[in-house]
């Protein structure tokens, strides 16, 4: 069990290295088009590949935010009821959060198959396969999907979920 929780932890770091990865490569595209626009050269779907990156590093963050407790949560509605019901309600949470995360991905799933199948194109200058950046959804999605999985059977057979209190409120106290 210790190496598939080194293994799920790793995903997790991954997908939010992956993240800022594509961050960069927004940064670093925004910056070639000014240097473009400035030289008068033309820099064809830097715009779409900033949108492709930004969507990629949307989804990539997923699993990454919820491991570290960066997603919103209601804490006070939360710290405020007693044990048990705490618990049912984060049962509930988690159990329903994995089946909208497990139904978003197989429809992404099936969206990006149907495009791989038909060949779509862009309608942009960069002309790109559009199965390729819509990959990005099915793999956070997914990543978002076994990351609250893995809560969701963490709470069950342990009583406790697996997100960090790495909020701002944690380091006041």
């Amino acid at each position: 069990m210790a190496t598939l929780r080194r293994i799920l932890d790793f995903l997790y770091g991954l997908s939010g290295l992956c993240a800022a990865f594509c961050l960069i490569a927004i940064l670093g595209l925004i910056v070639l088009q000014m240097l473009a626009r400035w030289t008068g050269e033309v820099f064809p779907g830097a715009p779409n590949y900033a949108g492709y990156a930004m969507a990629a590093a949307s989804f990539f963050a997923f699993a990454n935010a919820l491991g570290r407790g960066a997603h919103i949560r209601v804490s006070i509605l939360l710290n405020a009821v007693p044990v048990k019901i705490k618990y049912a309600m984060e049962l509930w949470c988690f159990g329903l959060g994995t089946a909208i995360a497990a139904y978003f991905t197989y429809f992404a799933y099936e969206f990006v198959h149907f495009s791989w199948r038909f060949n779509e194109i862009s309608q942009g200058q960069d002309a790109v396969h559009l199965w390729i950046p819509q990959s990005v959804m099915v793999i956070g999605g997914g990543l978002l999907t076994l990351c609250l999985c893995d809560n969701l059977l963490h709470l069950i057979l342990r009583g406790e979920h697996r997100v960090l209190r790495d909020t701002v409120e944690s380091h006041a106290e």
